[in-house]
């Protein structure tokens, strides 16, 4: 079977394209490369389905690479032909990195510009004058500048990419996304990407496509159970902190995690709760700067962090509900106006962006939509990588439990998620450290540092910017999982006593010894008397105070004897 799969020389692709992709080290294409590149290069209008992580991003990049190259052959004139339109800043990013890697050899000849970023219009309109040959932005962005005469395309457009299509009505882009139709020529490929096929999507393809070929494949939305185990745990709140403390601490859970939360609220209670016990996590959320949100997601992609902790907001998933959200929480609302900071709408962590070798995700709270647990779990098991999902499920989060079971299950009987076997009677004994720890982190205290985060992030973000563009290297030195502190931290909880690690436990995890302990731990103590150097008596007791002499009363002895 494997000797029938197309590879990508026989594509009839440029020998420059070809060279990129040998040194990605992409031996041959995902199946969603195989059956969408030949397509797309007959001039097809394509809607793919394919599941996170399967490649989707190359699919669309290969043909529209090729198709600019293919004009620049015969058209010498330089001009906007692709537009990506993509839901998150953070995706945009990343496509852009893409490009830019398949176009390491004609990058004279293809010429590709982000504008999704926060930067203003007019920041942004030296580089769209220069007519870059690829546009990625999300569809507010590239509307404003389409208005404001910077982005004309409705002479020079050849192909319009919709990326994660399933989320950019959920984001709220439905008028710009037919807004932005009126802008573009009669005539274009068109290709839409999504992981989904939902109701939305149905109603983009009558919008853009034209007797597009429709490709579903995998049937599955995430990885079998060979690649991707995923398991599900009741539990209530307070044994939510109590059992990510033991799996954290313990080292029970291996590799790079995500942790999902449902609110920026409640990613900083849990940093803070974590913080008192060591555990360095990053957070990651709506409130940061974009810049600060890449550098993390770079960061982690690197190997910086084990823990990051990503909002995963439903206010920015279902944007009709963002007012009563607030309204509900107006403490919140203060504090993001005391902050002089406000939620960013094209802001998301677990849709579309690469976190790079996630070895586990673990859902803090479950998400609100079997759209959402697809997006979050498909941040790990990517490509042919394994990885593990774990839930913590609520008695009030039982009903979306069945949902998701149900819309993964399909033809199988049994249940995807399975029950994490986990006594968490063996764990007790942790349970007054955790109580003492969230004593710590008040309603106080997360506010205090949510404001922290900000201002720290801001400062990074845009002062230190320029310093950062001349010095690249000193960019490393910037750490996002630094302690915020603003909780009282008792020290004596960074330390677990070996009496209460679980029996069943002790011979495989023992986290309180460093390797210095374990060093001391390892020298065999002499038996009997053994003299202690003078020097080392100077730090405790005085010698000549706690000296007794007994030699007399030998000799007396030894006299009597003779």
């Amino acid at each position: 079977m494997a000797a029938e799969r197309l590879q990508f020389h026989e594509m009839g692709l440029d020998d420059r394209l070809l060279k990129a992709v040998a040194d990605l080290g992409w031996s041959q294409p995902t199946l969603i490369q195989e059956k969408a590149v030949p397509l797309a290069l007959e001039g097809k209008d394509l809607l793919a389905r394919a599941r996170t992580g399967s490649g989707k991003t190359a699919a669309y990049a290969i043909p529209v690479i090729q198709r600019v190259l293919a004009s620049k052959q015969s058209v010498r004139e330089q001009d906007v032909r692709a537009l990506i339109l993509v839901p998150t800043k953070e995706l945009g990013q990343q496509v852009q990195t893409m490009i830019r890697q398949l176009t390491a050899y004609c990058s004279r000849d293809v010429r590709v510009a982000d504008i999704s970023g926060k930067a203003d219009l007019s920041a942004q309109r030296p580089i769209l004058m220069e007519k870059p040959d690829v546009v990625v932005g999300t569809p507010s962005r590239a509307l404003a500048h389409l208005n404001a005469r910077n982005l004309v395309l409705h002479s020079s457009l050849e192909t319009l990419v919709v990326d994660e299509a399933d989320l950019l009505f959920s984001f709220g882009f439905e008028a710009d996304l037919k807004n932005l139709l009126c802008h573009l020529p009669k005539i274009y490929q068109s290709f839409l990407m999504s992981a989904t096929l939902t109701e939305d999507v149905q109603a983009l393809k009558e919008l853009l496509l034209h007797n597009p070929v429709i490709l579903k494949l995998q049937g599955s939305q995430l990885p079998d159970s060979s690649q991707l185990q995923q398991y599900s745990v009741k539990c209530e709140e307070e044994d939510k902190f109590l059992l990510i403390y033991t799996l954290l601490r313990l080292r029970l859970v291996q590799g790079k995690t995500l942790v999902f939360v449902g609110a920026v609220e409640r990613c900083y209670r849990l940093k803070l709760f974590l913080e008192q016990f060591g555990i360095p996590a990053c957070v990651l959320n709506s409130e940061l700067p974009v810049q600060s949100r890449s550098h993390i997601i770079t960061q982690f992609n690197q190997g910086f962090y084990d823990y990051i902790i990503a909002t995963d907001e439903t206010s920015l998933a279902d944007p009709t509900a963002a007012p009563q959200t607030t309204a509900g929480k107006g403490k919140k609302k203060k504090t993001a106006e005391k902050g002089g900071k406000t939620k960013d709408k094209e802001y998301g962590v677990s849709r579309g962006v690469d976190f790079q070798n996630v070895a586990n995700v673990i859902n803090f709270d479950f998400p609100a939509s079997v759209e959402s647990y697809i997006h979050r779990v498909g941040r790990t098991a990517r490509a042919d990588n394994p990885g593990t999902a774990l839930s913590f499920i609520s008695h009030t989060e039982l009903g979306l439990l069945s949902e998701v079971e149900e819309a993964l299950a399909g033809d199988h009987a049994e249940s995807v998620l399975k029950p994490y076997e986990f006594k968490m009677e063996e764990i007790e004994g942790f349970r007054y450290r955790c109580r003492d720890a969230m004593r710590s982190v008040t309603k106080q205290a997360v506010r205090e540092a949510r404001l922290k985060e900000i201002k720290q992030e801001l400062l990074n973000s845009e002062k230190l910017k320029t310093y950062f563009d001349d010095n690249p290297r000193d960019l490393q030195l910037l750490r996002h999982d630094k302690d915020l502190h603003p909780a009282v931290v008792k020290p004596h909880l960074r330390n677990v006593p070996e009496y209460l690690i679980p029996e069943t436990l002790r011979g495989a995890v023992n986290p309180l010894l460093s390797s210095r302990r374990r060093k001391r731990k390892e020298k065999a103590k002499p038996e009997g008397v053994v003299k202690s150097s003078f020097k080392k008596n100077i730090q405790g007791k005085n010698p000549l105070k706690s000296f007794r002499y007994t030699g007399g009363r030998n000799r007396k002895g030894k006299a009597g004897r003779s």
